[in-house]
């Protein structure tokens, strides 16, 4: 195979354990199931933050949030971060967008002060894509696409309340599929595409007859919160905005909208897979999908995206390149995150990886094969400065953050303020029993801020200005001693 096609699907708020083939006793996923026997699985795969902005700023970039300081939906992306769109204009692509990126545009590049960008983040695109098809928020292409079938509404909002009402092909997954596949049968050399679908991100509404594909009074109830509540989760259960509904039923209602929407956009991925296969692409194309966070879907009385719990965090993630057979249909137990797509596309595209990525290609698993000295845990945090009220100056919102580290057995939590909190994940895996032994706590603790200490900006550390001109500084081995 010459240059591959790239397809790079990012599914909004996508919980990893919402697969059939991941064990999910209610969910069905053909489409997805049928890409992670076709590429590798990643079981324990991770978003770094969220919500959206945080959570992509980390995927596009290969970076974590106390690097790339994206805190917020709305806070700039630096413009000197590197980021996915550019490799691949690097690599020889024209790399193309379908729905959305999230990225605000870092305003010291802006020269009109009445550009639309400084005033609402949806409206750029994260540089070096290409526009296929843009769908913020506003979703105005959809809703004009819905009008055409007969369907003239008001706005996004309602548009997205009202799926269930009308068939699920005039879905706005479908809408987003319709032009992603107008546009491959158009190109007449190797493309580089990113599909965003909005779902299944709320509002809890599946598309036509997606929303009665399951049961609410068949699905298993969500994890109940503890009896020791942190501040910030007792905070998360006094907002409407994140707490769940109180009433069992509504919340189980909301629980099975949520897995109508997870087989309605695989259906759509159904879609996609088969005109490649008709256009003879599929065995030339790069598939990676992958979420930006999570969702809490009720477990510990909480729902969307926020906290320290890892169903924020824990999400989709398969790789297929079919150049790579060695691991095809395996499943990768380690601990992935979503820092490592940049540099495993990277790597595919014979690109060499951004000095700023503090991720890792996963490659060798793709050819069956797990990397030596591989990450022990999974990382993310999150920042709430913007999510609830603050009172104090700058120093007490730099407070307002956490991070997290999951290990196979434990789960460490810091707080800016300087409390913590430790779950003893393989006695209980529902994130409520708590660990207080110096014994186990000291070493998690020392973990994080090793993994802090190994992760600082290291764009312009690796060079040094010398010998009559800009050379990378040699790396060589610590002595022993």
């Amino acid at each position: 195979m010459a240059r591959p096609n790239v397809l790079l699907v990012t599914l909004d708020q996508y919980r990893g354990d919402s697969l059939s083939c991941a064990g999910h006793p209610i969910v069905r996923t053909p489409h997805l199931d049928a890409l992670a026997d076709d590429g590798v699985r990643l079981a324990n795969h991770y978003a770094q933050a969220a919500p959206c902005a945080p959570g992509r700023a980390a995927l596009y970039t290969g970076t974590y949030q106390m690097t790339n300081r994206v805190v917020a939906n709305g806070t700039p992306l630096d413009e000197r971060f590197d980021n996915v769109a550019r490799l691949a204009r690097r690599a020889g692509y024209r790399p193309a967008l379908f729905g959305y990126t999230d990225q605000g545009v870092d305003p010291r590049t802006v020269t009109a002060s009445d550009d639309p960008r400084l005033s609402d983040y949806e409206a750029g695109i994260l540089p070096g894509f290409d526009v296929g098809l843009h769908l913020p928020g506003a979703a105005e292409p959809w809703l004009a696409w819905l009008a055409e079938h007969g369907h003239d509404l008001p706005d996004a909002e309602r548009a997205l309340i009202t799926e269930p009402d009308r068939p699920a092909e005039l879905s706005q997954s479908a809408f987003l599929t319709e032009r992603l596949l107008e546009w491959i049968g158009r190109q007449d050399e190797p493309w580089f595409a990113h599909a965003s679908y909005l779902r299944p991100h709320p509002p809890y509404r599946a598309a036509g007859h997606w929303s009665r594909a399951y049961d609410p009074d068949e699905l298993p109830p969500p994890i109940p919160a503890g009896e020791r509540l942190h501040g910030i989760h007792r905070a998360l259960l006094a907002n409407p905005r994140s707490a769940a509904p109180t009433d069992p039923a509504r919340l189980a209602r909301w629980r099975a909208q949520y897995f109508g929407m997870c087989s309605e956009v695989d259906d759509q991925l159904g879609h996609v897979w088969q005109e490649l296969r008709r256009l003879g692409q599929w065995d030339d194309t790069i598939v990676v999908v992958t979420a930006d966070h999570g969702e809490q879907l009720g477990d510990q009385g909480l729902i969307e995206k926020a906290g320290f719990f890892e169903a924020s965090y824990h999400i989709v993630g398969i790789v297929r390149d079919p150049r790579r057979s060695g691991g095809s249909g395996g499943v990768v137990e380690d601990f992935t995150e979503n820092v490592d797509i940049l540099p495993t596309i990277a790597d595919l595209l014979d690109e060499e990886i951004p000095n700023q990525c503090d991720g890792f290609a996963l490659t060798p698993f793709l050819d069956g094969v797990r990397p030596d000295h591989w990450r022990n845990a999974a990382h993310w945090e999150w920042d709430w400065r913007d999510s609830m009220p603050v009172d104090g100056d700058r120093r007490d919102l730099d407070r307002c953050n956490l991070a997290a580290l999951r290990t196979a057995s434990h789960a460490y939590v810091q707080f800016g303020n300087g409390s913590w909190r430790c779950f003893d994940l393989g006695a209980d895996p529902t994130w409520r029993t708590e660990v207080t032994d110096p014994g186990v706590v000291l070493p998690l603790a020392q973990d994080m801020l090793r993994w802090r200490s190994e992760h600082l900006d290291r764009n312009l550390t690796g060079f040094r200005l010398r010998d009559g001109g800009i050379g990378r500084r040699p790396y060589s081995a610590p002595s022993a001693g």
